[in-house]
């Protein structure tokens, strides 16, 4: 047999468009490829929608009596404008949050601001489970602030550095302080933002501190920054995601079901979580049967009925980390019998594929491949590079947001569903715009995911889940 390399040639690539934003203008070419460009030249998208937030959102807070002039000092600064230190190629100055989102910030009423014990230092050091003292702590102040509910919007929660110990639990133990406050908050119907001491009273950048705690606390006070521009009416967009709990035995697992749900503009609406008892398992991954698929699905049409004045979608795409078994498939089609088109897609992210760029012959290109680029690899299979090279939103310059490293694509395949691939591959890189609790311009996972993942393992510690939907705001 020949050891000669043998030529061969790959399906034909292309490299989608930016995908672009819509904001506050009601001119359908307002647009921008920028999220914060595109807040600051036509505001968000809810600044004149009626009652979308608050004005003034009042903010308000739990933390260490040592900071409280720093977290004070900190809200005022994002009253104020600041130039960027870091990603200057991307990174616009920030104006103010009134000259960005058209609302105020103020400080909610005394009873909103609560205190944390002055020797908390001392009983997180001296525990046996610094976690526990500080879980307990800040759910007791979160309990405290359920009377004064009606004097804040939303809930900073600040986080001293020397508590580091006490965010995450002992070795086999899956404690996570993050998850479980958020938990206990969205039982109470409370949005509440972390804060830690060094990654934001102490950051050298503070207009990027400005850019990510302001879209932040606007989005969890009800607003909506932006919503995707180019888009296919009637299209209903969820995102499927799991976590196991474990009773005594493994007869008795059973798994939370996350569905999100997002319209055609991609803007978030609430999401479902189910309880399965008896799922099936298939190595680590647990798959409904198709009833309890069918009860997911039916809730989630609810929500999106809820919001488009009882119109069912007429075309659905779900997305899922792992296949769809013939199981579950059959109970997302139970679920929309009027849907000319459902699509099922498994987003794969370890494929073992590569790419990169070549600038000329024999000289690769000093920065990955471009964001964007897609090819088939089959009938129902592609690739699709989230990451990479944009210098659409670096004012032509070479920008990778990662910094270094050569970008994995993303493997789609349609385990279910007709039409264009390529218009697959170009909603799911609108979609990876869509998080609304970061300033850059993109992230690797479609948000229908992003958001999944996150809400399935904050949701698995919630003491008990009611058959109700929750407001994404909740979670993030």
């Amino acid at each position: 047999m020949s050891t000669a390399t043998q030529a061969f040639r790959l399906p034909g690539h292309i490299v989608l468009p930016e995908p672009k934003l819509r904001f506050g203008s009601s001119d359908a070419r307002d647009v921008d490829i920028h999220p914060m460009e595109g807040l600051i030249r036509f505001g968000p998208y809810s600044r004149d929608k009626l009652s979308a937030v608050s004005n003034p959102i009042r903010i308000g807070m739990i933390l260490p009596a040592d900071l409280e002039d720093r977290l004070v000092a900190q809200m005022r600064e994002l009253d104020q404008s600041h130039q960027p230190r870091e990603r200057k190629a991307y990174l616009p100055p920030y104006p103010s949050f009134e000259k960005v989102f058209g609302v105020r910030l103020a400080r909610g009423e005394p009873a909103s601001r609560i205190l944390l014990s002055g020797d908390l230092d001392g009983q997180i050091a001296a525990a046996a489970a610094p976690h526990v003292v500080l879980a307990e702590a800040l759910t007791r102040a979160l309990f405290a602030l359920r009377n004064a509910r009606d004097s804040f919007d939303v809930v900073v929660i600040l986080l001293k550095e020397s508590w580091t110990s006490a965010f995450r639990g002992p070795a086999g133990d899956d404690f996570d302080l993050h998850d479980y406050v958020k938990a206990y908050a969205a039982s109470e119907g409370i949005c509440i933002q972390f804060l830690r001491e060094d990654g934001a009273l102490n950051y050298h950048c503070r207009c990027s501190v400005a850019w990510r705690l302001g879209i932040a606390l606007y989005t969890k006070a009800g607003g909506i920054p932006w919503v995707l521009a180019d888009v296919q009416p009637g299209t209903a967009f969820i995102g499927i995601d799991y976590a196991l709990r474990s009773g005594d035995d493994a007869a008795q697992r059973f798994a939370i079901c996350c569905s999100q749900v997002f319209d055609a503009e991609g803007s978030g609406l609430e999401f479902v979580a189910y309880e399965a008892d008896g799922v099936h398992m298939f190595g680590r991954n647990p798959y409904l049967r198709r009833e309890q698929m069918l009860k997911v699905m039916a809730r989630s049409l609810a929500i999106y009925q809820r919001k488009h004045s009882g119109d069912p979608p007429q075309r659905v795409v779900v997305h899922k980390n792992t296949e769809f078994r013939p199981d579950e498939i059959d109970g997302v089609f139970d679920a929309f019998p009027n849907a000319s088109n459902i699509e099922l897609v498994h987003v794969q992210q370890s494929c073992g594929w590569r790419g990169v760029l070549i600038a000329e012959p024999q000289r690769p290109h000093g920065y990955p491949c471009h964001r964007g680029t897609t090819f088939q690899l089959g009938p129902h299979q592609a690739l699709l590079w989230t990451q990479g090279n944009l210098p659409a939103v670096a004012k032509g310059k070479d920008y990778y947001k990662e910094g270094k490293g050569t970008p994995e694509p993303l493997l789609l395949v349609r385990n279910a569903g007709l039409g264009d691939f390529d218009d697959l591959c170009r909603e799911t890189l609108a979609l990876t715009k869509m998080d609304w609790n970061n300033d850059g311009p993109y992230d690797r996972l479609p948000v229908t995911l992003n958001f999944a993942g996150t809400l399935a393992t904050i949701v698995k510690r919630m003491p008990k889940l009611h058959p109700q939907s929750y407001p994404i705001r909740l979670f993030m």
